[in-house]
């Protein structure tokens, strides 16, 4: 495992363990890079994955790096976990006791929530197995949702702390499944990425709760997504849409948008970069629509293939339904892309309407047709808009401050290390 010395000895850094769902992901280089920077910082921190490496498109040295360097939890097939199960049990009864206990939690007597519960619970141990062997006394979880289930019943078993990041919105949406206030109110604290995350963790939780409810914002680094060259003649212009083919991400709004804009007589090149269990009905709206021709999907594509495509863009769209503060969104600005987007979860903490972007409501086709016309008639605009874009992801959503904040909370909040020994039975 790669760590730097700390700068400062006299402040120890904590020790601890990232439980992420997939790592590493395409779709997700912030977990790579919020650990690599706290690394930098002098955290020690080991990493563990419920399901391997997103194989979509090539890794990249520090993604190899990462891979050999994470423990998989479904890798230890079922062999792995009997013998892990019924060590536990035999050698340290109350671990698996507590750890049944905290898995059984809100399941009542529905077989399905059972079942779910005895996978979790299982993956749970194999966790606190892996933090007792490496020594690790704090957990922190990336998601409120499934991973999270999981992290929870193994510091429950092995009564260590845990700590959340909430990114949101999907975590708000099942409450029941993801047991989300009792994660919160269990948690030793935690961090959401948007304001408007935070306001969805105190309506769930006391108010005893909220002072260990903090936002930490994620970024960007804005050397690497340099701002691009417009381009001298933009016919047609180039639009483009990176994230997963999902519905949440209301790619369907954006044809229908574009189909609006066909039948006005503008000439439009629409590029779709993401994959995802959306894409052959994309793909048939496209035909339905009359846009084959028009409209391209790329796939999942490397962090440096995305970035070209955004270079050669005039304008980037993101039509969600529902997000936390999309990363995406925060790269595209960077570049100095005018951006379009929707009034809706975080994202209106990133963009101001009309000065750094443009906002419509979410699921309106027309609103979306009008906004991205009004772009495609005026190089100016998207010339305002873009310079003003960049300027606000340099002004509050760069990737070294932002991360400063996370290794502050971690600093405040969990343990400095102590001498290696047995976890708590």
């Amino acid at each position: 495992m790669n760590s730097t010395t700390q700068k400062d000895p006299s402040a120890a850094a904590p020790r601890l363990a990232y439980l992420l769902s997939q790592y590493p992901a395409v779709s997700h280089t912030f977990f790579l890079d919020e650990i690599t920077g706290l690394r930098q910082q002098g955290f020690t921190i080991e990493t563990a994955s419920i399901n391997v490496a997103d194989s979509a498109c090539p890794l990249t040295p520090d993604e190899t790096a990462a891979v050999n360097s994470t423990f998989y939890v479904k890798k230890a097939g079922v062999l792995g976990a009997a013998t892990v199960a019924l060590r536990a049990l035999f050698t340290q009864p109350l671990v698996f006791l507590r750890g049944a206990a905290a898995a059984l939690t809100g399941t009542g007597v529905d077989p399905y929530r059972i079942l779910f519960a005895f996978f979790y619970f299982i993956e749970a141990l194999l966790v606190a197995d892996w933090m007792r062997t490496r020594n690790l006394q704090h957990l922190h979880i990336h998601f409120g949702g499934s991973v999270s289930n999981v992290g929870r019943i193994a510091a429950r078993a092995a009564k260590i702390p845990y700590s959340l990041t909430i990114h949101g919105p999907e975590e708000f949406f099942d409450l029941k499944r993801c047991l989300l206030r009792q994660k919160v109110e269990q948690a030793a604290f935690t961090i959401c990425i948007s304001d408007f995350g935070r306001g969805q963790l105190m309506r769930l939780s006391a108010p005893k709760h909220w002072q260990r409810i903090h936002v930490a914002r994620l970024g960007v680094d804005a050397n690497l997504f340099a701002a691009r060259t417009p381009r001298s003649i933009a016919v047609p212009v180039q639009m483009v849409c990176v994230g997963r083919l999902v519905a949440t991400k209301g790619q369907r709004v954006l044809l229908e948008a574009a189909g609006l804009l066909a039948a006005r007589g503008h000439s439009l090149h629409l590029t779709f970069i993401g994959d995802g269990p959306d894409a052959a009905a994309l793909a048939s709206c496209v035909t339905t629509l009359g846009l084959d021709g028009s409209v391209y999907f790329t796939g999942s594509l490397t962090h440096e293939a995305t970035r070209a495509r955004l270079s050669e863009a005039d304008v980037f769209v993101l039509p969600s339904f529902a997000e936390g503060i999309p990363v995406a969104l925060m790269e595209a600005m960077a570049m100095q892309l005018a951006c379009v987007s929707t009034w809706t979860s975080g994202i209106p903490e990133l963009i101001t309407n009309d000065v750094d972007g443009l906002l419509v409501p979410p699921g309106s086709t027309h609103a979306l047709a009008d906004a991205l016309e009004s772009l495609f008639t005026s190089p100016q605009l998207r010339g305002r808009l873009g310079l003003a874009a960049r300027q606000r992801v340099l002004s509050a959503y760069q990737q070294r401050a932002n991360l400063a904040r996370t290794a502050a909370l971690l600093r405040q909040h969990v343990a400095a290390p102590s001498q290696p020994g047995q976890p708590n039975e």
